[in-house]
C-alpha cells in the first residue's frame, strides 16, 4: 500500500514538475517572442534608429538684440535644456530614490520591481524604470485608459528603454528625462520648472525644493505645490523618506527638512520669455524666408519653434526702451488733452459723424472680437449677442498709469478702446537699413495691432519730399528754383494754402519748408503722377498709390514702414536699402544658418539729389513746419525732417533724419473718425514730432550709442552750392507777406504740454490737401 501511494505521489510530482517546466519555458519563449516581435515593430510602429539617437526635444529659438541681450523666445514648448553637470546632486539622488533605486545597475528593465508590480497587481508601484519613463515621454505618450492598450504601450516602453540604455549613458538618460518632463504652467523641463515654481535656476534648488519637484513626477497636477500645497508637502516628505531609506540623507537632516513648509515663488515664464512684441510677425517672416532658403540649399528643415535656433537681430534693447518711453511720455500728455476736448462731445470719441455711422463702427469692431466669434459658434443670434455685449461685467481697462478694473459692458469697452491714442515708431540705421527700434503701439498686452508695418493711413505732406525729389530728378530743379504761388486749378481740383494767401514766387526750399500746397500742386502738374509713383516704388513703397495729382499732398494710404524706409534713401545718399531686422541665425550647435541678409540695395538717384533733398528738409527744421524742435534744444548738428497732417487731423506724422539714423513716427487713433477738432492740437508737429524729440534727446545723452549732435550730412564732391541759395534771406524778405501766418508759433506755450499752430490742410473735391 505504501509503495503504491509513494508511486502515485511521485507520478503527480513528476507531472507537476513537467507542467511547471513546460509553462516556464513557454513563458520564457513567449516573452522572448513578444519582445522580439515588439522590437521588430510587429506589435506596433517603433521609432526609427534616427529618432532614438536624436529624440525630439522641442526647444524654442532664442532672439537676441544687436548687443547679445536676450529679447525673448519663439517656442511651442517653453523649454531650456540643461546639462547633467548643472543638475544639483540632491535632484539626481531624489529621482533615483523615488523612482528607480537600481537605476545604475539594470539595463532598462528592473526585473525585481517588475515582478513585485505583477504579483501585487500594481499596488506596490508600476515597476517602471527611469529609462521606461523616458521612453514613455519620448515615444508612447500619455497612458492609455484601456488595459489591453496600456499593456501594449508597456511592451513598447520596455523595448525602447533597452534601446535607450544601449545608446546613452545613465547620466544622459537622467538629463533627457528632466529636460523632457512637463511640470505644467508651460514649464517644460526642469530648468523652466525651477524658474516657474521657485524663481531660481535649477542649480540653485535646495533639498526641499528638489524633493518637491521630484514628487511632481508621479503626477504634476495631483501633487502641484501651487494648486495643492498640503498634498505636495506629503509627497515631498515621501521623497525625503525614500532618500533617507537609501542613505542619500541622514536621519537628522531628514527630520529637519520635514519641519519646513513648502515655499514656492510662483512666476509663469511665458511673458518673461516669449517674444510678445509688435515686430514679432515681421521678424518671423524674415526668419522663415531664411530657413526656406537654407532648406533648398541643404535639404535640412529647421523649425523656428522647436529647433533651438539662436536668432540675432538689429534691434538695440536700449534704443527700443528709449523709444517706448518717449511714446508713452508724449501720448500720456496728449491723451489728457484729448479727453478734455471730448467732455462735451456726446458721441465721444468720434467727431462729425451720425449716430448710425457710429453704430456701424462699433458693430464692425464687435464682429472682430473673440467673444463675438465664440458666441456665434454656439449658434447665438446677432440680437442676443448684442444684448450680451451691452451687459456690464468686470473688465480690465488700459490706462497710461497701468490697468484698472471697472464694471462696464463690452460695448462700452470697445468705444473706450477707440478713444486711446495710438502710435507707431520705427528707427532705421541709414547705411544698412537695419531696424534699431520698432514700437507698433502703446501696449502689446491690450492693443496687438501693429501700426508700423500693417496700418495704412493717409500720409499727408510727409509725402512731399518724394514729389520734390522727382521734380529735381526729372526737371533738374534746384533748391532755388522759383515756383508761382498764385491760385492753382487743375480741372475740379483746386488746392488751397492754409493761410489763404497767394501771389508771388517761392523757392523750392521755402515751398517744402513751409509746406505750401500751391507749389506742390504745380510740381505734380509739371511732371504728372507717373514719375512720382515710379520714384516712390524705387524707394521701397509697394502699397497702392492712385494716379491722381492729389498724391502730391498726401492722399495715398501708406505704412510707416514704407515711408520711413523711403526717407532712408535720402539719408543713405540715394541708395535704397530694404529695412530689415534679422542679422544672422545659428542652429543649436552654433553652426551659421544665415548671415547678413541680402539688403537688396539699389541706387535710386544720385548723391547730389539726395543731398539737395536733405538740405531742403533741413529747412523744414530750421524755419519751417518742424521749427518747434528748437523748443527741445535741438540747435546744433544736422537734422532733416518732414511733418504731415491729414484730413480732420486723423493722422499726425513726423520723419526725422540725422546722418546715421532715420526715424519715422505716426500718431492717430484706431478709427479715423476719432481725432482732435483743433488743428492746433491735431497737426503732426504736435502729435508726432515731440516723440522724435524725446527719443533723440535720450539717444544723444547715452554715450554708449553712436548718435550725437556733432554728426553732419556728407556733402558730395560734385555738389556745388548755387549762388541763388545764398539769397534765401532776401527771398524771404520779398515774400514776407506771402509767408505771413504760414508758421504761427505762440512763443509762450510750453511745447511739452501744448502745441502751436504751424501747419494745416485742406480737402476739396475728394482730394487730400494739407500743408505738411
Amino acid at each position: 500500500m505504501s509503495n503504491k501511494k509513494n508511486r502515485k505521489i511521485s507520478f503527480y510530482f513528476r507531472l507537476l514538475l513537467f507542467y511547471f517546466w513546460f509553462f516556464f519555458f513557454i513563458g520564457i519563449g513567449g516573452t522572448f517572442i513578444i519582445f522580439y516581435a515588439a522590437s521588430k515593430g510587429y506589435l506596433g510602429t517603433l521609432p526609427s534608429t534616427k529618432d532614438i539617437e536624436n529624440p525630439i526635444m522641442e526647444v524654442g529659438s532664442e532672439v537676441y538684440d544687436t548687443n547679445g541681450f536676450l529679447l525673448g523666445k519663439f517656442f511651442s514648448e517653453n523649454r531650456t535644456l540643461i546639462t547633467y553637470q548643472k543638475l544639483p546632486k540632491n535632484l539626481v539622488n531624489a529621482l533615483i530614490a523615488k523612482e528607480d533605486i537600481r537605476f545604475k545597475h539594470h539595463s532598462g528593465i528592473d526585473a525585481k520591481s517588475l515582478l513585485r508590480a505583477i504579483f501585487s497587481l500594481g499596488k506596490k508601484g508600476g515597476g517602471s524604470t527611469i529609462s521606461q519613463q523616458l521612453a514613455k515621454l519620448l515615444f508612447t505618450g500619455p497612458s492609455a485608459k484601456n488595459k489591453l492598450q496600456r499593456m501594449h504601450q508597456k511592451l513598447l516602453e520596455w523595448v525602447m528603454a533597452i534601446e535607450l540604455e544601449k545608446r546613452y549613458t545613465k547620466e544622459e538618460i537622467i538629463t533627457m528625462y528632466y529636460n523632457k518632463f512637463d511640470f505644467l504652467y508651460n514649464a517644460k523641463g526642469i530648468e523652466t520648472a525651477a524658474h516657474t515654481y521657485f524663481n531660481k535656476k535649477s542649480s540653485e534648488l535646495n533639498l526641499g525644493e528638489c524633493a518637491t519637484l521630484v514628487g511632481m513626477l508621479e503626477n504634476p497636477s495631483l501633487y502641484n505645490p501651487k494648486l495643492y500645497p498640503n498634498r505636495a508637502k506629503k509627497q515631498r516628505n515621501l521623497v525625503l523618506y525614500q532618500m533617507k531609506k537609501y542613505d542619500f540623507i541622514n536621519n537628522r537632516r531628514y527630520k529637519d527638512e520635514l519641519k519646513k513648509p513648502v515655499k514656492i515663488n510662483f512666476k509663469i515664464q511665458k511673458k518673461d520669455f516669449e517674444l510678445l512684441t509688435y515686430y514679432g510677425e515681421f521678424l518671423k517672416k524674415e526668419i522663415q524666408e531664411a530657413l526656406d532658403d537654407y532648406e533648398k540649399k541643404t535639404g535640412q528643415k529647421l523649425n523656428l519653434y522647436s529647433s533651438g535656433l539662436k536668432i540675432y537681430t538689429s534691434i538695440d534693447a536700449k534704443m527700443q526702451d528709449y523709444a517706448e518711453k518717449s511714446v508713452k511720455k508724449h501720448l500720456s500728455q496728449l491723451q489728457i488733452l484729448f479727453n478734455n476736448s471730448q467732455k462735451k462731445n456726446k458721441n465721444a470719441p468720434f467727431l462729425n459723424i451720425t449716430p448710425e455711422k457710429t453704430k456701424r463702427i462699433l458693430l464692425s469692431a464687435m464682429h472682430r472680437t473673440q467673444l463675438y466669434q465664440d458666441l456665434r459658434q454656439k449658434g447665438i443670434s446677432e440680437e442676443k449677442i448684442i444684448e450680451t455685449f451691452k451687459k456690464p461685467q468686470n473688465t480690465k481697462l488700459f490706462t497710461w498709469n497701468g490697468y484698472k478694473k471697472v464694471f462696464i459692458s463690452p460695448w462700452e469697452f470697445i468705444r473706450y478702446q477707440k478713444s486711446i491714442i495710438q502710435a507707431g515708431l520705427i528707427s532705421i540705421e541709414a547705411s544698412t537699413g537695419y531696424i534699431k527700434a520698432w514700437v507698433g503701439g502703446v501696449d502689446f498686452n491690450y492693443f496687438q495691432y501693429d501700426h508700423v508695418a500693417k496700418t495704412q493711413r493717409q500720409v499727408g505732406s510727409v509725402f512731399k519730399p518724394i514729389l520734390y525729389a522727382a521734380a529735381i530728378n526729372e526737371l533738374h530743379y534746384t533748391p532755388c528754383t522759383r515756383i508761382s504761388n498764385e491760385k492753382f486749378h487743375l480741372g475740379k481740383w483746386s488746392p488751397r494754402n492754409s493761410n489763404g494767401k497767394y501771389g508771388g514766387y517761392l523757392t523750392l526750399k521755402d515751398g517744402l519748408a513751409l509746406s505750401v500746397n500751391t507749389i506742390s500742386a504745380r510740381l505734380i502738374s509739371q511732371i504728372t503722377p507717373g514719375p512720382v509713383i515710379n520714384l516712390a516704388r524705387k524707394m521701397g513703397i509697394v502699397s497702392l498709390i492712385p494716379q491722381h495729382p492729389s498724391i502730391a499732398l498726401g492722399s495715398a494710404d501708406l505704412t510707416l514702414y514704407e515711408m520711413t524706409g523711403a526717407f532712408n534713401t535720402f539719408t543713405n545718399y540715394g541708395i535704397n536699402v530694404r529695412p530689415s531686422i534679422l542679422v544672422k541665425i545659428e542652429d543649436e550647435y552654433g553652426k551659421l544658418i544665415k548671415e547678413h541678409i541680402d539688403f537688396s540695395s539699389r541706387q535710386v538717384f544720385s548723391e547730389e539729389i539726395a543731398y539737395i533733398m536733405l538740405k531742403l528738409m533741413q529747412g523744414v527744421v530750421q524755419y519751417g513746419t518742424a521749427k518747434r524742435l528748437h523748443k527741445y534744444n535741438f540747435f546744433v548738428g544736422d537734422i532733416a525732417g518732414k511733418t504731415g497732417t491729414t484730413n480732420e487731423n486723423s493722422d499726425g506724422w513726423f520723419i526725422g533724419m540725422i546722418p546715421n539714423l532715420t526715424t519715422g513716427i505716426w500718431v492717430g487713433w484706431e478709427d479715423r473718425f476719432a481725432h482732435f477738432e483743433s488743428l492746433k492740437l491735431g497737426q503732426g508737429a504736435n502729435m508726432a514730432l515731440p516723440i522724435w524729440a524725446y527719443y533723440m534727446r535720450s539717444l544723444y545723452k547715452d554715450s554708449s550709442l553712436i548718435y550725437h549732435e556733432k554728426l553732419l550730412f556728407k556733402k558730395p564732391e560734385n555738389y556745388h552750392l548755387d549762388n541763388c541759395e545764398e539769397d534765401d534771406n532776401s527771398d524771404k524778405e520779398k515774400n514776407k507777406n506771402i509767408l505771413k501766418n504760414v508758421i504761427d508759433f505762440d512763443e509762450n506755450l510750453n511745447p511739452e504740454s501744448q502745441i502751436k499752430t504751424d501747419e494745416s490742410f485742406n480737402l476739396e473735391n475728394g482730394s487730400k490737401n494739407d500743408d505738411q
